[in-house]
């Protein structure tokens, strides 16, 4: 368990530096890209030489590397393709000047390491720094890694972070194995199409883990990854966590992506909650991506911030209790996670 003390959000909705989710834009060509913000307080000559990821993994992070100082123990980076699209124009220059001398920028910027990278050069922070690069499972391994640093060094605080950018190579080999949906989606229809298929998404998500208690915003009580296609794992995970921490769940926030193959999965979920449960959906937000359950985390922190749910984001209305948020995703049909936040 620790605790959130700030977390900041750049998504392709109005999410940073304030939220205002009451009105959504609705994705263009079936993708969900992210709204920059203007990175004031990044040099224009390094902002050129960022590729998307690294910048909105800055520019989420910047906040909390102000409000923080230098006071940052490590830098804790969730990614499942980090910047890809400049990995792609690498490895082309490689080919087109037959490995011979090529500008090092897009091969620095290519790795999947590249965002902690540049946090780490931005902030003068020389303490540990480390990127998990796990597909579905790289944001959730990332808390659990900052969990364990805090056990072992109980007065550090963490800058963790999921970063996921859309890529026109990943985007392309996705939307050949039919993760997309070919028909046009609106925020209105994200789930009603009873259809294989999503929507393309991307965002960066940074929060500050701590064990202090002080002003938290939030508490990550459990992470719990499993890899399956067997629903009866899921139900037995979720049952587990349920006994564990007492059947308290006050908010379902499910990861629903309009997918239909993978309907079952959440149903079967649903169904082992009490009835009293509201279950709220937030993908339609953010689109599908490896690591959106960064943005499911920041979304449970306003939810328990403000109290208050978003109409188009509520699936069942159940109590008006807003203490313990219960996030459920499935990524791909194979790799799944629960991550439960508590009310600081």
């Amino acid at each position: 368990m620790f605790y959130i003390q700030q977390i900041q959000c750049i998504s392709p909705q109005q999410t940073f530096p304030q939220a205002s989710l009451d009105t959504l834009l609705d994705p263009v060509n079936n993708k969900l890209n992210v709204i920059e913000p203007s990175y004031d307080g990044v040099p224009r000559n390094a902002l050129r030489r960022m590729s998307k990821s690294v910048r909105i993994g800055v520019g989420a992070a910047l906040p909390i590397i102000k409000n923080t100082g230098t006071h940052i123990d490590g830098i804790i980076i969730g990614t499942a393709n980090g910047g890809m699209e400049d990995s792609i124009v690498f490895l082309k220059q490689v080919i087109e000047f037959e490995e011979g001398v090529i500008t090092p920028g897009h091969f620095v910027q290519s790795t999947a390491n590249a965002t902690a990278a540049q946090l780490s050069l931005v902030s003068a922070n020389k303490n540990y720094n480390i990127t998990h690069v796990h597909r579905g499972h790289a944001f959730e391994l990332a808390l659990i890694d900052a969990a364990m640093q805090l056990r072992e060094n109980a007065d550090s605080n963490y800058l963790v972070g999921g970063v996921d950018e859309i890529s026109v190579y990943n985007y392309k080999l996705d939307e050949l194995d039919n993760w997309y949906k070919p028909a046009p989606v609106t925020a209105g229809n994200f789930y009603t199409q009873n259809t294989p298929g999503s929507v393309a998404g991307e965002a960066a998500v940074m929060l500050l883990a701590t064990n202090d208690s002080a002003n938290a915003i939030a508490a990550v009580i459990d992470i719990v990854t499993l890899h399956t296609t067997d629903i009866a794992d899921v139900q037995l995970a979720l049952q587990n966590i349920l006994a564990k921490h007492g059947d308290t769940i006050d908010i379902f926030l499910s990861g629903e992506n309009g997918d239909n193959r993978f309907d079952t999965f959440y149903t079967a979920v649903e169904n082992e909650l009490n009835n009293d449960v509201t279950v709220a959906r937030f993908k339609h937000i953010c689109g599908e991506y490896p690591t959106a359950t960064s943005f499911a985390l920041w979304f449970a922190c306003e939810l328990l911030s403000t109290s208050h749910i978003p109409a188009h984001a509520v699936k069942k209305q159940g109590s008006s209790s807003f203490k313990n948020v219960l996030i459920y995703n499935v990524h791909k049909g194979v790799q799944h996670s629960f991550i439960l936040v508590r009310e600081s």
